[in-house]
């Protein structure tokens, strides 16, 4: 089968395919079957959409990020010290370079959103 021709909505030979899907429509292709010498009309059409979660600014290695640590995860807590991190006593939570906890268990537990609350 041989796809020749392409069409994009608004163009000669989609304009009844508009009426019918509107916006929802993508592309119109004709393919031609060689073997049952048959002409074949497909459209693509958009089943979905949906809005993307905002992207996240990157962190540069110099950032101060928010750690929680949980009550009783000493080892954890050694190693937040041991970085330089500093406890925020107002936040609950720890204030350590994003560079020295790059790759770490540390990582895991940054609070994504400063403003969440235990």
């Amino acid at each position: 089968m041989i796809t020749r021709l392409k069409l994009k909505p608004g163009q000669k030979g989609t304009k009844a395919l508009v009426e019918k899907y509107g916006s929802d429509l993508v592309c119109v292709r004709y393919r031609y079957d060689e073997a049952s010498r048959t002409r074949i009309k497909t459209v693509e059409l958009i089943e979905e959409k949906k809005e993307l979660p905002a992207r996240q600014a990157r962190l540069t290695d110099e950032a101060l990020v928010p750690v929680r640590i949980a009550y009783g995860e000493l080892e954890l807590g050694r190693m937040a010290r041991r970085f330089g991190g500093k406890w925020d006593p107002g936040e609950k939570m720890w204030c350590i370079r994003y560079g020295d906890i790059k790759g770490t268990e540390l990582e895991a537990h940054m609070v994504l959103d400063a403003k969440e609350k235990p």
